[in-house]
C-alpha cells in the first residue's frame, strides 16, 4: 500500500452533503420523516437538517433537469447511528414507513458495518448503518477486509428489544439519536482507479480497500470516509451542464495548514479562510472546512 503524504489529520471526517432538488418541500419532509433529522436552518432556497444540532444534509432548491445514472455524482449519502441498537430502532420505523410508502429497502453486511440502503423521492441513494467494533475488523496487505452477505435483520431488530412479527406494536420512532453522522459518502466516477489517486494525491486518503471497479478510502484507519465506484459511470467524464442530485460534499479538519500548503498555486482551488474546495476530474464538488 502506497503511504500518502500527511496532508490532512487522521481525525478529518464527513460534515455535510447538499443536494439540489426541484421540490423542496417534499425532499425535506421525507428525511425529516424517515431520518428523523430536525430542522436546524431554513431559508425560502435552502435548508439545513441534522441530528441534535449537527448538520448533515442540506437540501437546496434548483431548477435543473434529473441526473441520468450514467452521470459521475452521488451513489449514496451513509448515515452512521452510534449503535446496532439504535440502527434496530431505526429498521423498524423504516419498515412500517416503507410498507406505506411503498420504499424498497436493500441490505448488506459488509463484515465491518450492517447497512440498508433505499433511494429518496429525488433518487439520491441513501445508507443508513452501523459499524462493528474495530477491534472485530481483520485487514490484510494493509487493507480492511470488506464484502457484501445477507444482514441478519431479526439479530438487528433484537438488539433493539424489537420481533419482525410485531413491528406494528413498536415504539413510535424519537427520531435521529444523539452522535448520528455521515460516516462516509458514495460517489459514482469515471474510473475507480484514477478517482483513488486523485483523492490520495490531494486530500492524502488511505486506500482501505480496493474492488477493482470500487475503492474505499479513509483518513485515521476507518474501513472509508469516500466510496469511488464505476458501476454505472465507467469512462464517463464531467459532466458539462448541471443537474439536480450532489452539488458538494463537505468534510471537516481541525487544521487546514498542510491541506492549504500542499495545494498552493493550484488556481482550481477557492480558499474561503476557514475552507479549501476543489472539484475532482468528474465535477464533484469537495469542500473542506476546519472546525473550530
Amino acid at each position: 500500500m502506497i503511504t500518502p503524504p500527511q496532508i490532512l489529520p487522521a481525525t478529518t471526517s464527513v460534515g455535510t452533503v447538499t443536494l439540489l432538488t426541484a421540490d423542496l418541500p417534499r425532499l425535506q419532509a421525507f428525511y425529516k420523516g424517515l431520518l428523523g433529522l430536525g430542522l436546524l436552518a431554513e431559508t425560502a432556497e435552502e435548508v439545513t437538517l441534522g441530528a441534535h444540532g449537527t448538520p448533515l444534509l442540506r437540501l437546496r432548491a434548483a431548477e435543473f433537469p434529473p441526473a441520468s445514472v450514467s452521470r459521475p455524482g452521488l451513489y449514496h449519502t451513509a448515515f452512521l447511528l452510534p449503535t446496532r441498537a439504535d440502527l434496530g430502532r431505526w429498521l423498524a420505523h423504516a419498515a412500517q414507513m416503507g410498507a406505506q410508502m411503498g420504499l424498497r429497502i436493500g441490505s448488506g453486511d459488509h463484515l465491518v458495518s450492517e447497512a440498508f440502503y433505499l433511494n429518496d423521492p429525488d433518487g439520491n441513494g441513501i445508507e443508513v448503518y452501523a459499524d462493528r467494533p474495530r477491534d472485530t475488523w481483520t485487514f490484510q496487505n494493509g487493507q480492511v477486509q470488506m464484502d457484501t452477505v445477507a444482514v441478519d435483520s431479526g439479530a438487528v431488530l433484537g438488539s433493539a428489544g424489537l420481533n419482525a412479527d410485531t413491528l406494528a406494536d413498536a415504539p413510535a420512532y424519537a427520531g435521529a439519536p444523539a452522535g448520528t453522522v455521515l460516516g462516509h459518502v458514495h460517489l459514482k466516477v469515471g474510473s475507480a482507479e484514477q478517482a483513488a489517486r486523485f483523492y490520495r494525491d490531494t486530500l492524502g486518503l488511505d486506500l482501505m480497500a480496493d474492488l477493482g471497479s470500487a475503492m474505499f478510502m479513509s483518513w485515521g484507519g476507518y474501513h472509508h470516509h469516500i466510496g469511488l465506484n464505476e458501476w454505472h459511470t465507467r469512462g464517463q467524464a464531467a459532466p458539462q451542464t448541471p443537474a439536480l442530485g450532489l452539488a458538494e460534499v463537505e468534510f471537516l479538519a481541525p487544521d487546514l495548514a498542510g491541506l492549504r500548503a500542499h495545494l498552493a498555486g493550484h488556481t482550481d482551488v477557492q480558499d474561503g479562510g476557514d475552507c479549501l474546495s476543489l472539484r475532482d476530474p468528474w465535477g464533484n464538488r469537495i469542500m473542506v472546512r476546519q472546525t473550530v
